[in-house]
This record gives structure tokens, C-alpha cells and sequence, in this order.
């Protein structure tokens, strides 16, 4: 599985995108960000409020109940606004 971060979530992480394999039982975006929490204190930090982070599953938006599977490219990113 492929996960991009944009903007400050790239900031926090420290990287714009990795790979990683699902864990066993991981078969959601929601069940997928404890996972990746744990990869770093930025980590941790880039996705602690939900509610400011955006997710698509390739490259169709999705939410907490989106399934995934190793064969997905899953992006995180901050609401888009215009202006």
C-alpha cells in the first residue's frame, strides 16, 4: 500500500509519501490510522485530529468506513478551500 501525505501532514511526517503492508484486521481507513500513529510522534501528531484531515482512496474521497487493501494508494490531505 502506497500513503501520501500533503501539506502539513507532510510537514509532521517528515516524508511525502511510504509503503507498508495492512496488518492483519485492517480492511478500513479508519482501522489503518491507529497503524500508522504508531510509526512516529509525527506521525501521531499529523493525523491526532481527524476532523482537520482529508482521505482518498485512489484518488476518490473517502472516509473512515472507505475499505483498503495492500493494492491501495491511500492520501491524506487538509480540507480544500477556495477563495
Amino acid at each position: 500500500m502506497k500513503i501520501l501525505y500533503f501539506a502539513w501532514l507532510k510537514e509532521h511526517t517528515g516524508q511525502a509519501s511510504e509503503e507498508l503492508q495492512l496488518p492483519d484486521g485492517v480492511d478500513t481507513v479508519g482501522a489503518l490510522i491507529p497503524h500508522i500513529t504508531k510509526q512516529s510522534p509525527g506521525h501521531g501528531a499529523a493525523l491526532a485530529n481527524l476532523d482537520a484531515v482529508r482521505v482518498a482512496v485512489n484518488r476518490v474521497y473517502g472516509d473512515l468506513a472507505t475499505p483498503v487493501t495492500n493494492n491501495d494508494e491511500v492520501a491524506f490531505f487538509p480540507p480544500v478551500t477556495g477563495g
